[in-house]
């Protein structure tokens, strides 16, 4: 027995330009070209669409659902933040400037 159906596009649709391309539906298609034809008339008819995209279904890879531990979220994210790193109590200054230095310095730039 031959196959007998053509291949399945997934359709994806743009309302107005800069805005996204949504999934819309799904098309039978003998190639590319005519399942952009197709999706014009079968999704772009009754709502503003001013691009397509079709995109052959077998050339969509997708995750498993059984794989869900790979959407588990990292616990430890205190690299993200200031308070996950370990300041030293003397901070060296630059070119060995005292502190009252360095805001005298920085007051007289203010100034300038």
């Amino acid at each position: 027995m031959t196959d007998t159906q053509w291949p399945i596009f997934e359709v994806f649709h743009q309302q107005a330009r800069g805005e996204p391309h949504v999934h819309v539906g799904s098309i039978h298609a003998p190639d590319a070209e005519m399942a952009i034809i197709l999706a014009k008339e079968q999704y772009c008819r009754r709502q503003a669409c001013v691009n397509i995209w079709v995109v052959p279904a077998s050339a969509i890879t997708a995750t498993l659902y059984t794989d869900d531990d790979i959407f588990e979220r990292a616990t430890d994210k205190s690299y993200r933040e200031s308070w996950g790193y370990k300041t030293p109590k003397h901070v060296a200054m630059p070119h060995g400037d005292s502190p009252a230095q360095v805001a005298e310095s920085d007051s007289e730039v203010k100034h300038m």
